[in-house]
């Protein structure tokens, strides 16, 4: 049988939840993982996803989805794929 939940952790869970970080960095994970299968696992092959990934997010992403997953980069960035990462810190201002 499952424990039940504290208040706090119910809180927390809640506010983790709407976190738009926790959004933008499962979409960008997705991205990430599509654009991983299109190529080899060279070094060319990685640069050509990430450059790939970061186009997306120029072409398809908002201004204010870049913006907030640029600082949830600045903030640790925790949770991004390592090719999501290295896309993101591309993303001019």
């Amino acid at each position: 049988m499952p424990a039940e939940a504290t208040a706090g952790e119910a809180a927390d869970a809640a506010a983790h939840a709407f976190d738009p970080a926790v959004k933008l960095t499962r979409m960008a994970n997705q991205i990430a993982t599509f654009f991983a299968h299109q190529g080899g696992e060279d070094a060319e092959a990685r640069e050509q996803a990430v450059a790939a990934i970061a186009d997306h997010l120029v072409k398809f992403w908002d201004p204010r989805m870049r913006r907030q997953i640029r600082a949830h980069l600045a903030a640790g960035g925790a949770g991004l794929d390592p090719l999501a990462l290295d896309a993101v810190a591309r993303l001019a201002d």
